[in-house]
């Protein structure tokens, strides 16, 4: 199953897709409800019912084009860094070695797909990064590696911006230089964890793309810690809420420029556009 926030009617409603690019909007019942919990298997069954009687989209595919963002329910944002094997070369640093690199950052950066990012004044040299976001669905602490897929209810498509040249002034700034407003997107859709088979989402390609080209590329299992680990990691001696999400690391970032367009795209999951200004 595939959830978003599409407009309709001038404002973002909760839609539901059958798998054939069909979104329909959900009744009045399900619009108050968070899309973690429409996830849950107490929903399912009625939002399937829903979508076998309605027998038109109400909002066609491109209607996630502009779609809101799909994150800042309740849950924090964590993010993993240099956690693909070949994007350390690009930042000349060295591998960490007893686990990701990691940052935590505000919903207040967060931007609906299709809207501006706007590049800060403090920073010379921006870059953009395409990730696989994984979900949690269930309030959990100190999940085991092997158990991650319980702890996890859909997967998503990030687009991750960094202030790179503070960053490489001291890596402690690592918060500070994500935090910015339009420093992420998170969408267009929520796809349901379930949709995959268990070794499926090793084969996902995740890309960076500036300007139509193709900065980096690679598959899930190019990932130095897997994510089994980093859903481990993030929840060993913490607390994770429904609606946290966890921003596994990109397989390369595009340095970005006023007039860019910026796009981040996971296989089966999702494509984030962006202009930059």
């Amino acid at each position: 199953m595939k959830l978003s926030r599409l407009t309709r009617s001038g404002s973002a409603k909760i839609h539901a897709c059958n798998g054939e690019d069909r979104w329909v909007c959900l009744p009045d019942e399900f619009q108050s409800l968070r899309l973690v919990e429409l996830l849950g298997q107490g929903h399912r069954k009625a939002i399937d019912e829903v979508l076998r009687k309605q027998p038109r989209a109400d909002v066609p595919a491109s209607g996630l084009d502009t779609a809101a963002s799909v994150a800042g329910e309740g849950g924090d944002i964590w993010g993993a860094g240099l956690n693909y094997r070949g994007h350390a070369k690009d930042l000349d640093a060295a591998q960490p070695v007893s686990g990701p690199g990691s940052y935590l950052r505000p919903t207040g950066c967060l931007i609906a797909n299709g809207e501006d990012i706007r590049l800060p004044r403090q920073s010379k040299r921006v870059t953009a990064e395409g990730e696989l976001g994984l979900v949690i669905g269930t309030r959990c602490k100190n999940v085991a590696r092997e158990n991650w897929r319980d702890a996890v209810v859909a997967v998503t498509t990030v687009l991750d911006m960094t202030a790179e040249d503070v960053i490489r002034e001291n890596p402690r700034y690592i918060p500070w230089a994500k935090g910015f407003d339009t420093f992420c997107s998170i969408g267009p859709a929520l796809v349901s964890i379930d949709t995959f088979a268990p070794d499926e989402l090793k084969t996902l390609r995740v890309s960076t793309v500036r300007n139509g080209e193709t900065i980096a590329s690679a598959q899930v299992s190019e990932m130095r810690y897997d994510l089994g680990f980093l859903v481990e990691y993030f929840s060993a001696g913490r607390t994770l809420l429904p609606g946290t999400v966890i921003c596994t690391g990109t397989p390369g970032a595009a340095a970005i420029e006023a007039g860019d367009t910026v796009e981040a795209m996971v296989e089966q999951v999702g494509h984030l556009s962006h202009n930059v200004k």
